[in-house]
């Protein structure tokens, strides 16, 4: 195996849905049965009627597929079989003396076409006024049992068995003997696990959030707040727990409780499922940004289309209770748990965990989850952007990523 990728070449991958497909998606949009929704003018209840319906009406009548098809087709695409599970990825080669490969992996609901915006520079910096000695061989993974890495064929799939076929894919189909990753969400755990199992193997590690390997474990594996009580804390400290706990907890409890029984309407209705995924992306993304300027409505589509072609969104839930039923155990007693050099990009917009300074940021991961990892090289905290950090601010991780390999090269 050589660092510059000497591992066969996979046959390569098309974005190319079946009409008949496209049909019963439109189909079924034109038949929605909109709920009634009084009095949700502000979403108290949830993502409301008045919002979703335009959206709806647009994506089976004016949302045009082909389109969107022709932009994932941009990028030259793979699909392999991974002991016995279908890895989609994007494999674009860099320009530069020596381009260093770097594996990223996307949270949920998220899709590799979340990356889009840092591929370009990444691999080619020259051509976006970077240095050419920054370049990247970029491998973007969808998780398996999300978008086109389907059919999921085993139903345990947690971040430990991601992590062992993205490290087979990176070093014995790609032929790369070292590389790095960057990740954020769910794709962080996985991140965060690789620099735990495989650290001899990387460069090292930049993540989008802290994800400690203790996630979803114990009793309260369901319960994001941990069953901390906030009515007695002082009040910025309530406040940004209530704020962050209003936002994420029903996600996280619905996805670990009763996984399969909000799959089987997300599976049959595409207004259903965009709702469940729509108000992710809006709740999720900067809280001081302006959401429809920020998120085009035909990426949104495009995100979501996805998911639905692929009838992944069951598939890609049960992630999360998979890592609580099948915890996986630690490959040593070496501590802290993370050993590979680490790097960091917060942004202060994600209400998660919604700290309001940089300072504030930085705290929060040094008392919670960065104390899991042994050699963090760098924690950079910007203003701009949410959740879904090179989507939404894709320049502040471009930025941070070349920062961090610069000396691990």
């Amino acid at each position: 195996m050589s660092s510059t990728g000497s591992g066969t070449t996979p046959p390569p991958f098309n974005v190319a849905i079946d009409d008949e497909v496209l049909d019963d998606l439109r189909t079924r949009l034109r038949r929605t049965r909109f709920a009634s929704d009084a009095e949700n003018e502000d979403e108290r209840y949830g993502l409301s009627t008045a919002y979703l319906a335009p959206l709806v009406a647009y994506w089976a009548d004016g949302f045009d597929w082909r389109a969107a098809e022709k932009k994932l087709n941009r990028f030259h695409q793979y699909r392999v079989d991974v002991d016995g599970t279908p890895v989609h990825f994007v494999h674009e080669r860099g320009t530069g003396p020596a381009p260093m490969p770097l594996l990223l992996a996307h949270g949920w609901p998220w899709t590799h076409h979340h990356w889009h915006k840092v591929i370009g520079p990444l691999t080619d910096p020259a051509a976006f006024g970077g240095d050419p000695a920054d370049a990247f061989d970029v491998v973007a993974v969808s998780l398996p049992g999300f978008g086109f890495s389907t059919p999921l064929t085993n139903p345990r799939e947690n971040y430990a068995d991601m992590a062992d076929r993205f490290h087979h894919l990176m070093t014995h189909i790609l032929g790369y003997e070292k590389y790095g990753i960057g990740a954020a969400d769910y794709g962080a755990l996985v991140g965060a696990r690789m620099g735990h199992k495989y650290a001899d193997s990387l460069h090292g590690i930049h993540l989008g959030n802290e994800m400690p390997p203790t996630m979803f474990q114990g009793d309260r594996f369901w319960d994001l707040t941990g069953g901390q009580r906030t009515e007695d804390l002082p009040p910025a400290e309530r406040a940004r727990l209530l704020r962050r706990n209003n936002i994420y907890v029903s996600h996280v409890a619905a996805h670990t409780l009763d996984a399969q029984t909000l799959t089987h309407g997300l599976n049959d209705s595409p207004a259903g499922m965009l709702a469940w995924v729509l108000k992710r992306y809006k709740t999720w993304s900067d809280r001081d940004g302006d959401f429809e300027a920020d998120w085009p409505v035909d990426d949104i589509l495009t995100f979501a289309t996805i998911y639905w072609v692929t009838a992944s969104l069951g598939t890609s839930i049960r992630a999360y209770k998979n890592a609580s039923l099948y915890p996986p155990k630690p490959v040593d007693d070496k501590t802290p748990y993370v050993r590979a050099p680490a790097g960091f990009t917060f942004l202060l917009g994600d209400s998660s965990p919604g700290a309001e300074t940089a300072a504030e940021r930085v705290k929060i991961f040094e008392n919670g989850g960065g104390r899991f990892y042994a050699d963090v090289r760098a924690v950079n905290v910007h203003e701009k952007g949410g959740h879904f950090g090179p989507y939404e601010n894709p320049e502040a991780w471009i930025n941070d990523l070349r920062a961090t390999y610069r000396p691990l090269r």
